[in-house]
């Protein structure tokens, strides 16, 4: 007995020197994840993708197109169909561009040669006709705070060219390709810096280097983590309701240590779900992937090294005032996609360029025929938004489109397909894992449930409110933490 009660006093003193050393080294860090998370629900980090995209692109002036998508295509000699092949307006010139396992290529649709390098003058030239604007300055970069990934790196080096806007507006072109590849405004990067910057631990010193940023984060929100669980234990163990203490609080404690420990009761769990979630976020142990997710689209596609011989002249009527064309493939079948313009979204065939809409039971065949010896278990007609196919409302990154067709499969991996019944474009493989994911980063930290999508602002308020608990318990355990080092260094100093 005298031994299990040795162990148990043990147990609780590590407890508790587990969360005071915890909270005094990472308290600080919490407190600005709480206020930066704040901020990232308004401005998030500067982001180019296809929407955005597509939407500040002028229409494709198709007199200028005199390359066959078919000899673009030929001229660099891939291995395999590119991942992206599309033609949009770059500067005044049709361009083809592709995007391939080694890399980005490009070649110009009206001379038909390949773009291996963009002067300052042309870089110039691109980012004016983007922005509307004049170019104000342009230097060349390799990586920067807002392209410092991997994605970026592969695509490196760019021109910078801050443009004489009033939004203060910073577009980077590729050196390479000339493809614009981010664009940031004033506004954004100044509020970055008190948002995704230090919410991420993002800055470019680290971030560059992918694996150490990882580990970071993961070992920063990991000790942080059991150090706020280990502080739950000790508060719950603390706390008195039936027979109180002295002074009739259910807490011992006076002053800031007080508060701390009642409202790190109440908003304790909320910061360990955040803490939890954005730990998840950084794949621990692998996290929770969706395995084979290529071989799927690429047995959905169907795909062969080269394309069509489309019929140029068709296609420049069938995709008149549209602002980007792709080049895929529907099951062996090379089809066109037009975006944005008054076609909006359509689909055409790759060699006639004549639109036409997949049928239903074409796209359901081409769902199973991307999951061979899998048995079709049901299909879904979503034209509402739920819990697993939602959009954030943020136009710069959405791409969820409705509606859509969601095949669900009997699979290891119990795959659902969410497929455009407009253009047959498979959008998304979802299986278990990434389902598990969902709920276990994505629900937890941004709470993007759609019923608080719809009501933005009560997730406002529900966020702005949990925060503030998160942060008031960060702050008070910094308070704490700063006394206890106080008296711990005057206790010392006596003692000398």
């Amino acid at each position: 007995m005298s031994l299990s009660r040795s162990a148990l006093r043990t147990g609780r003193r590590w407890l508790y020197l587990s969360h005071r050393w915890t909270g005094i080294v990472l308290c600080i860090l919490f407190a600005i994840w709480f206020v930066s998370g704040v901020v990232m629900m308004y401005v998030p980090f500067p982001s180019f993708r296809g929407p955005e995209r597509v939407a500040g692109l002028p229409p494709i002036e198709w007199t200028k197109v005199r390359t066959s998508p078919a000899d673009a295509l030929a001229s660099i000699q891939p291995k395999d169909f590119p991942s992206e092949m599309r033609l949009e307006m770059t500067g005044g010139e049709p361009v083809y561009r592709f995007v391939l396992e080694d890399g980005r290529r490009a070649v110009s649709a009206t001379t038909g040669r390949e773009i291996t390098g963009v002067d300052a003058t042309r870089a110039q030239a691109i980012a004016s006709a983007f922005v509307h604007a004049p170019a104000k300055s342009i230097v060349p970069v390799d990586h920067d705070q807002w392209v410092v990934t991997r994605a970026y790196a592969r695509i490196a080096p760019f021109w910078r060219i801050r443009m004489a806007d009033d939004a203060g507006t910073d577009i980077y072109v590729s050196r390479k390709t000339g493809e614009i590849v981010q664009n940031t405004t004033a506004h954004e990067r100044f509020w970055n810096w008190l948002g995704a910057v230090p919410h991420w631990i993002y800055f470019e010193a680290l971030r560059v280097y992918q694996e150490p940023w990882r580990q970071t984060v993961l070992w920063t929100s990991g000790i942080g983590m059991l150090g706020a669980i280990a502080g739950i234990w000790i508060g719950i163990l603390r706390v008195r309701i039936a027979r109180r203490y002295r002074s009739g609080s259910v807490s011992p404690y006076v002053g800031w240590m007080k508060w701390h420990h009642i409202i790190g009761l109440v908003g304790g769990l909320f910061l360990v779900t955040w803490v939890f979630s954005g730990w998840m976020s950084m794949s621990p142990w692998g996290g929770l992937r969706d395995e084979g997710g290529k071989t799927i689209a690429d047995r959905y596609a169907g795909a062969k090294p080269e394309f069509a011989r489309t019929d140029l002249t068709m296609l420049a009527r069938t995709a008149a005032g549209a602002h980007e064309v792709r080049f895929t493939w529907l099951g062996g079948r090379p089809v066109i996609t037009a975006h944005g313009g008054p076609v909006h979204k359509r689909l055409l065939d790759g060699a006639t360029a004549r639109a036409f809409t997949p049928a239903r039971a074409d796209i359901q065949t081409l769902a199973a025929s991307a999951l061979p010896g899998a048995k079709l278990t049901g299909f879904e007609w979503l034209d509402r938004y739920d819990l697993y196919w939602f959009s954030t409302g943020d136009p710069r990154s959405d791409e969820r489109p409705l509606p859509v067709w969601r095949f669900t499969f009997d699979d290891p991996a119990k795959s659902w397909l969410h497929i455009d019944p407009t253009t047959g474009e498979l959008l998304n493989r979802s299986g278990s894992g990434s389902r598990s994911y969902r709920w276990l980063f994505s629900a937890l930290h941004s709470f993007d449930l759609p019923w608080l999508l719809i009501l933005r602002p009560l997730r406002d308020a529900l966020m702005w409110l949990l925060s503030a608990a998160g942060l008031f318990i960060s702050v008070s355990g910094v308070v704490v933490g700063w006394r206890y080092l106080r008296r711990g260094s005057a206790s010392r100093a006596k003692v000398r």
